[in-house]
């Protein structure tokens, strides 16, 4: 018997045609949740989560606004100034495709939000986190980089890393402030990474509201000032259950004056503990099926402040394997002052304080998180390879109305190496995710298997995410189930 708990993608019909954006959060464990959420999410006619094909009205239009940059003398862009003029440049296309078993990596940005309190039109990143997944060894890696580190900005000299992300929203680059924002950090660490993520601090409070607050474990008392006026709080050391105010606030909070002694240091532990708990509220065993109620509005909330080049087939994919990663399995780091130095550098007349990377120590620490052998992909062999070696359990249903057609395709797929352990037809197998005669074929996955789920897609033609069904279940007696309909006309 098919296992049932629920349908992640029930909604997914009854949307309206996309529109073109940008991903995900000020941090590793919004992106966990968020990919979770998006199985039930409902595309919109602003839909910004993943880039998908459609023109968004005028209403939906995000703004960026700036001007151009000037040169020094050299004719070296100067990071930070501007020039009067506008550079227009289409957007860059979408990253390939995930293979579903190389490592991934992600960048992920959060805005500052005192240049939105000001009326700066492109502002600086206040956050940056990467987040990587190994598919192959089910692991997973934070690191924190410090928003005052002086790097190298492709394009427009050596200033502060978070001057990237607004040098390239000024200038109207390609790509605008992600992908200035990812560059400049692979040229920094040395390492690739494939996408970007960037959320607003409004959509980060949000989430956090609608899935119930976190709790984090506080070791000093801390000084938090939320957005807003007013309402500043003091957190005491021991557990304390944070609302989205006050988890941003606590995020946030860099100050001496507030007791984050070191900084920028300790705030980047702070960010990846909150990360963390939003990590072990969404996926808590009594907390995930009680969330999913909440699917619908947490996607409403979240859909207009989150951007991303993140493509829908991989937020899938990602969240499968996502949620099957332990937490003793993610390593965490922070580039901290045993890694760079204090500094200051003169810009116009301006004293900024800086940090001045070492970069054989920052490289230590990146070769501890991602691994020193980690650079090229994971993943070899190809795809028929790589899905017998993942040995996944898989049910051939027969919906296509054709008799012996469960046996034929069945045949077919042991011949290609797949682990088919049940076949049968509709009647055998009721589910709710299938009628008896199944205008196309679908696949029900239990449990993470990336290349599986790759073949049958590629092999079965699919057209439209509405024929994957989400339906974690590990104690299933199977890991896939294909219902084969009426689209079906046997193997190849």
């Amino acid at each position: 018997m098919v296992a049932k708990k629920f349908n992640l993608l029930n909604n997914i019909q009854s949307l309206k045609r996309p529109s073109i954006a940008q991903f995900i959060w000020m941090g590793a464990g919004l992106i966990i949740a968020v990919i979770l959420f998006i199985f039930l999410s409902g595309f919109v006619t602003c839909w910004r989560l993943t880039a998908l094909p459609g023109i968004p009205p005028a209403s939906c239009t995000s703004v960026t606004g700036g001007t151009g940059t000037t040169t020094n003398p050299e004719g070296t862009p100067i990071a930070g100034a501007t020039a009067t003029g506008i550079i227009s440049a289409p957007a860059i296309e979408l990253p390939p495709p995930w293979d579903g078993a190389s490592r991934v990596t992600i960048l992920i940005i959060g805005l500052d939000y005192r240049d939105w309190e000001t009326g700066q039109s492109a502002p600086r990143s206040d956050t940056m986190i990467l987040l990587t997944i190994d598919p192959v060894s089910k692991t997973a890696g934070m690191l924190s980089i410090p928003r005052d580190m002086w790097v190298n900005i492709p394009g427009f000299g050596y200033f502060k890393i978070n001057n990237a992300y607004a040098d390239a929203e000024a200038s109207h680059l390609p790509g605008g402030g992600p992908e200035l924002a990812k560059k400049t950090v692979e040229n920094f660490l040395g390492i690739p990474i494939q996408y970007t993520a960037q959320v607003d601090f409004q959509t980060f409070e949000k989430m956090i509201d609608t899935i119930g607050g976190i709790d984090v474990n506080i070791s000093t008392k801390i000084i938090v000032d939320p957005l807003g006026q007013h309402n500043t709080t003091t957190l005491k050391p021991g557990i304390n259950h944070l609302t989205g105010a006050l988890a941003l606030g606590y995020a946030r909070a860099r100050d001496v004056s507030q007791g984050v002694l070191m900084g920028d240091v300790d705030r980047a532990a702070h960010q990846q503990q909150v990360i963390l708990a939003i990590r072990d509220k969404v996926l808590a065993p009594g907390n995930f099926l009680s969330l999913m109620s909440e699917a619908p509005a947490l996607y409403n909330e979240l859909s207009g402040g989150i951007n991303t080049n993140l493509s829908l087939n991989d937020a899938l994919r990602l969240a499968v394997l996502a949620k099957d990663i332990p937490l003793e399995n993610i390593q965490t780091g922070v580039i901290d002052y045993t890694m760079m130095q204090d500094g200051t550098f003169n810009y116009n007349g301006q004293i900024l304080d800086i940090l001045r990377p070492y970069p054989d120590k920052i490289r230590e620490l990146v070769d501890k998180i991602f691994g020193s052998g980690t650079m090229q992909p994971m993943a070899t062999g190809d795809l028929n390879q790589k899905m017998q070696d993942e040995v996944a359990r898989v049910v051939v249903i027969n919906g296509t109305g054709i008799a012996g057609m469960a046996q034929t395709t069945s045949d077919y797929f042991k011949s290609q190496g797949m682990n088919v352990i049940a076949k049968g037809n509709v009647s055998d197998y009721p589910d709710k995710y299938y009628s008896p005669f199944p205008n196309r074929t679908i696949i029900i996955v239990h449990a993470g298997k990336p290349y599986a789920m790759q073949y049958l897609m590629s092999l079965l033609k699919f057209t439209t995410v509405s024929q994957i069904v989400m339906d974690f279940n590990p104690s299933a007696p199977e890991d896939i189930v294909i219902a084969l309909g009426h689209d079906w006309g046997g193997p190849p």
